[in-house]
């Protein structure tokens, strides 16, 4: 068994969809990034990498290489699922935690969870979504972007 802990940040910008766990927030700012800056699936995709002790997401996916420019994050996961499957490991599960004062993520929890069950070919009941707010402290409860946290248990398939 291996534990591998994620976090992302990313502030908001005008002119972007705002997109979290693969799904389309309506908001009327996105995230700022060099691909769609999906920033639950991005510390996802850091909890993976750091449980298979294979760097971030930077190492993989570089932010000044232009083949992800403006990329689906969803596709990022879909690339590390390979390298899973090619390390002969299973993700068993994700707790995973957004942060953010607006836009109300609850009633998203849903399909963000769907989805991620979809990409991650596990169980529902194995994918934990959470959406706080900060309290209206630090940056992100003045409503300046978006934390997430992950957490994942993965398993070798022996």
């Amino acid at each position: 068994m291996r534990i591998g802990y994620g976090y992302d940040s990313h502030t908001f910008e005008e002119n972007r969809k705002l997109i979290i766990g693969g799904t389309d927030i309506p908001y009327h700012l996105g995230l700022k990034g060099h691909s769609d800056a999906d920033v639950l699936i991005h510390a996802i995709i850091d909890a993976i990498l750091g449980a298979l002790a294979l760097g971030d997401i930077g190492s993989h996916f570089p932010d000044n290489d232009e083949k992800y420019k403006n990329i689906s994050s969803v596709e990022l996961l879909k690339n590390v699922m390979k390298i899973i499957d090619e390390k002969n490991y299973e993700i068993k599960n994700i707790d995973s935690t957004i942060i953010c004062e607006k836009p109300k993520l609850r009633d998203y929890i849903d399909s963000i969870r769907n989805n991620l069950k979809d990409i991650l070919k596990i169980d529902l009941d194995c994918i934990s979504v959470k959406a706080k707010t900060n309290e209206k402290m630090d940056a992100v409860g003045e409503g300046l972007g978006i934390i997430a946290h992950a957490v994942v248990l993965m398993e070798n398939k022996k």
